[in-house]
């Protein structure tokens, strides 16, 4: 028998969640859905879930508030948003808050299962390649699976899933330089406008949390016409 991967939505709109629930048991998913984010919340406090989809428009908080908080307790659980909203920034800021892809509606449930089958794949890759151990660097240390990361000193910093996903690329390729391209392709699922807009926000927030400037870079250095690459040395534990 074939793996179910159940997901739980969270959309106040349950003619939407009916349909979905269908369609998508075709592709092997099992779907719970929930009408507020505090419903979401404590469905996702059970752990069975494999993955989220938020809805922007929600009673109590909207879904970007939802999205904080999920991928804050949740940091390695794969997160869609929907929204009827087509606006640019709305797609920016929901990725820099920490979802992992982004499908503004109306759109084709057939999409939104492709998607979802890529964010689980991914998810699974991400825990099953040997990144369950914590690498050390001079000044900065990196939990992949976990998506964790530490300063000098132990202190841990928070990075949104966008941000992670360009470390963690930028990490395994190290002391590669990394095309804009393939960080464009590891966020991909938006217009490439707004890719492109997300991977210089990605590189300009995570140097500013990790203390790094491009003039005198410590952790990532920028390559003109090619990218980027991830300079800091091996250390001990």
């Amino acid at each position: 028998m074939d793996e179910v991967n159940p997901l739980l939505l969270v959309d106040d709109d349950v003619g939407l969640g009916d349909l979905l629930s269908t369609y998508l048991g075709r592709f092997g998913f099992s779907l719970t859905v929930a009408q507020t984010p505090s419903e979401g919340l404590e469905l996702l406090a059970s752990g069975e879930y494999k993955g989220a989809i938020f809805d922007v428009m929600l009673p109590e908080m909207d879904g970007f508030e939802l999205c904080k908080i999920a991928r804050r307790k949740y940091p390695r659980l794969p997160i869609m948003m929907l929204t009827a909203r087509g606006d640019m920034t709305d797609r920016v800021v929901g990725l820099e808050i920490g979802a992992d892809d982004y499908l503004p509606k109306p759109f084709e449930p057939r999409e939104l299962a492709a998607r979802l089958t890529a964010l689980l794949r991914r998810a699974v890759a991400n825990t099953s390649t040997g990144d369950g151990e914590v690498l050390y660097f001079e000044g900065i240390s990196v939990h992949l699976s976990a998506r964790r990361v530490w300063l000098q000193g132990n202190k841990e910093i928070i990075l949104t899933s966008i941000e992670f996903r360009v470390l963690s690329e930028l990490v395994r390729r190290r002391p590669a330089v990394v095309h804009r391209d393939v960080l464009i392709e590891e966020i991909r699922g938006f217009e490439r406008d707004v890719f492109d807009r997300s991977i210089d926000i990605a590189i300009s927030r995570l140097r500013a949390k990790l203390h790094d400037t491009p003039q005198s870079p410590r952790f990532v250095q920028t390559v003109r016409s090619e990218g980027y690459a991830f300079i800091a040395p091996p250390a001990s534990a």
